[in-house]
């Protein structure tokens, strides 16, 4: 019996790197075995090579000629490069989902809202796909394809940088309240406020981390 079940085995191999890189069970600049990782997952390396390279593309591997892959460092760079395309797409486009939400979208972002408010009370792994799907949600009404893609790839590569973020407990309970705020002012229509919250909340998670960077 193998851990993982052979349907889309490379995306099911990827869903288990990618929570144990965003929770930090590995480590920034660690190198991934991949005949330890086959192994371990009762595979051959054939499906893990495939799931390495998905995670590349997601940045969060690396790979280095003749070296192998290893899990892509965090930086202050980074983290400010993706908040600062976030910052420049995302309120913008929750202001159009906002105008085009209906009841079924509202229930379906509350829904992803408690997951989340769950994700973070636990700390679980999971915390970062679940921010994901709940700022998606507030996304997905308005219906534009190609901008739900590139957020999405935005939110993947923050993953780790949300992970870290939530470290400090402290923050938990802000976290919440300004995911509360946001979805208040979408659900009822507010597209403006809907939209200077969205971007209040992530210039504020990009000062958090500035300066746990600066810190370390």
């Amino acid at each position: 019996m193998t851990l993982l079940e052979k349907k889309a085995l490379p995306e099911r191999i990827a869903d288990v790197m990618r929570s144990r890189i965003i929770a930090g069970s590995l480590a920034p600049d660690m190198s991934i075995r991949q005949d330890l990782l086959a192994a371990e997952l009762g595979v051959s390396k054939i499906p893990v090579r495939e799931a390495l390279a998905r995670l590349e593309q997601d940045g969060l591997i690396v790979s280095q000629t003749n070296r192998g892959f290893f899990v892509a460092p965090l930086s202050a760079e980074d983290a400010y490069d993706v908040f600062a395309l976030r910052l420049k797409i995302e309120p913008d486009a929750v202001a159009y989902g906002c105008e085009r939400a209906g009841p079924e979208d509202r229930a379906a972002t509350r829904r992803a809202l408690d997951a989340l408010n769950g994700a973070i009370a636990g700390h679980t792994e999971n915390i970062g796909a679940c921010n994901r799907a709940f700022h998606l949600s507030l996304i997905r009404p308005g219906r534009r394809r190609v901008t739900l893609q590139v957020v999405e790839r935005l939110h993947l590569l923050a993953e780790r940088y949300i992970f870290k973020h939530l470290e400090s407990s402290s923050r938990n309970a802000r976290a919440e309240a300004e995911h509360e705020a946001l979805f208040e002012s979408w659900s009822r229509g507010d597209a403006s406020a809907a939209a200077a919250r969205t971007a209040a909340h992530i210039e504020a998670t990009l000062a958090d981390l500035t300066e746990q960077f600066n810190a370390g």
